[in-house]
């Protein structure tokens, strides 16, 4: 049934690459996939400079669904060197080795790395999510911990009942104070709007399972439960709270360059420095696609099916038909959040663990006020092998910014100072430490939940007349979805296909349905 036939997948993000994958494993379907850039991986991609590497936003290879999981240690397999990890395997392991899928590559391995993230406020450490412990009520001090809990009693029994914006949902499940102390700043830093203009839907699919009542809870499991099992599929754990997860030897590229070069080892394309520049039109289907090379070179590649990670906007403008004016206005509407991340090798950083030790942690989130760094990732505590001198700390400094920002046109240069000169104002390190800065800009990170988002359903049923093209992806679904809930839309794409079924229904469910919330079942 589906012999000869061809899938155009635009994008070589997780997404994209899923689905061409999968297409090979399930089906007679040659796909073709088409990258605009020059890296594999989309945001999931990992950036090498002089040796070492960096993990654009930070990628936990870590999911409630099974599927996911397999799919990854089926071509990745856990590592077992380590006392960290020597203990801790998925239980597919020991499939891989009985069935002879085990790599012999020592570099093709997921590590098990422990998960530490805190927050940074009031030049002081606090945990993620928030515990009730000494160092918390020292730092906060006895009144505004007063404030916290009379607010988050408030909410639970004056909740604000129509839940429409950010700002209702977080304050419905941590009362206002908590809000204003550790959410409002940070979380408007990343949008670059009040938190009573993004739709709450960003909150429900993002911490739906996360509020004050489960971090205390998962607080006095881990201090006075029992101790983990060292089960990396953390079952009853919200999302938030897993305290491991796997992750790639030398970043999430390695994975994503690893399935592409599965995908053209097996038959399929992946085509690169490559941008889709029309899609043609016939009836309800997409008949083709025209492409432009780096060279400025044209080619229109015939197509049965068309996937498509692109941005929404973008793939409303390839279209050769006239499109509905309120269906263009709305996509011309959609907003996208930029993303800046300044690498920076130090020797040290000025901030240590109690004990003078390097930090722990795998990333911070900033939430002092008067800087415009957002988060701090340290990579050598993703993989110690992201760094090639093991006596150097590796970072990265996260700015969430508009393309359109004075901090987005400046050169690199003065970026790296201007991240320079943050840090060391709220005491993370010292100027005179950095031995080096690496300056990395990513467009269209984050699709955002405001600007003409909330008439969103209009666009994706005007898409849906064309049955043969299939949204996935997170800027493809303009929907704020983890890398997992990105792989599975491609998976239920491509498993309809196979079937005979073109609906699409199946795709916007994934990280709707509480199965993709991540949450535990009663």
């Amino acid at each position: 049934m589906t012999a000869g036939k061809t899938a155009l997948i635009i994008g070589a993000g997780p997404a994209g690459l899923t689905a061409a994958l999968e297409f090979l494993r399930q089906t007679d379907i040659r796909p073709v996939v088409i990258e605009a850039t020059h890296r594999i991986g989309g945001i999931s991609c990992t950036i090498e400079y002089k040796g070492n590497r960096m993990d654009i936003g930070g990628h936990r290879f870590f999911s409630k669904n099974d599927r996911v999981m397999e799919w990854w240690t089926d071509l990745m397999p856990i590592a077992g060197e380590g006392e960290s990890t020597a203990s801790i395997r998925y239980q597919n392991k020991s499939r891989q080795v009985a069935a002879g899928r085990a790599s012999e590559d020592d570099d093709l391995v997921m590590l098990v790395r422990p998960r530490r993230s805190r927050i940074y406020f009031l030049r002081s450490f606090f945990d993620y999510p928030i515990a009730l412990n000494g160092q918390t009520i020292k730092n906060l001090g006895p009144w505004r911990m007063l404030k916290i809990g009379l607010g988050y009693l408030r909410a639970k029994v004056f909740p604000r009942k129509n839940e429409k914006t950010l700002e209702d949902f977080l304050i419905n499940r941590f009362g206002t104070e908590l809000y204003l102390t550790f959410f409002k700043s940070y979380t408007e830093k990343v949008w670059g709007v009040p938190c009573d203009q993004i739709s709450a839907e960003w909150g429900a699919q993002r911490i739906k399972g996360l509020s004050l009542r489960t971090a205390i809870a998962h607080f006095l499991k881990k201090t006075f439960g029992k101790k983990s099992s060292g089960d990396i599929t953390q079952k009853g754990t919200e999302t938030s709270l897993i305290e491991k997860f796997l992750y790639p030897k030398l970043g999430p590229g390695q994975l994503w360059e690893h399935v592409a070069s599965l995908v053209q080892e097996k038959g399929g394309e992946v085509r690169m420095q490559t941008r889709v520049d029309k899609l043609h039109v016939e009836g309800n289907r997409i008949v083709s696609v025209e492409t432009v090379n780096v060279a400025g070179k044209r080619e229109t590649i015939a197509a049965d099916y068309v996937f498509s990670t692109m941005p929404v906007r973008e793939l409303v403008r390839s279209l050769d038909i006239p499109v509905p004016e309120e269906i263009r206005q709305i996509t011309e509407g959609l907003v996208y959040r930029d993303f800046i991340t300044v690498g920076l090798l130090v020797n040290k950083l000025t901030v240590t663990e109690p004990d003078g030790s390097a930090l722990k942690d795998t990333w911070i989130y900033i939430q002092e006020p008067d800087v415009l760094v957002g988060r701090l990732q340290i990579f050598n505590n993703w993989s110690p092998y992201m760094v090639a001198d093991p006596s150097k700390i590796w970072i990265g400094l996260e700015y969430f910014c508009y393309d359109t920002d004075e901090l987005w046109n400046r050169p690199n240069d003065e970026i790296a100072k201007f991240a320079i000169a943050e840090v060391e104002k709220i005491g993370i390190l010292k100027s005179a430490d950095v031995l080096d800065a690496h300056v990395v800009r990513v467009p269209k990170t984050y699709p955002a939940y405001f600007g003409t988002y909330d008439r969103f359903d209009e666009v994706i049923r005007y898409m849906d007349r064309y049955e043969n093209l299939f949204l996935v992806g997170r800027n493809g679904m303009h929907k704020y979805n983890n890398q997992d809930h990105s792989m599975l839309t491609a998976m239920a794409a491509v498993e309809n296909i196979a079937a005979g079924n073109l609906s699409k229904d199946s795709l916007w469910q994934i990280n709707t349905e509480q199965e993709y919330h991540e949450e535990k079942k009663d």
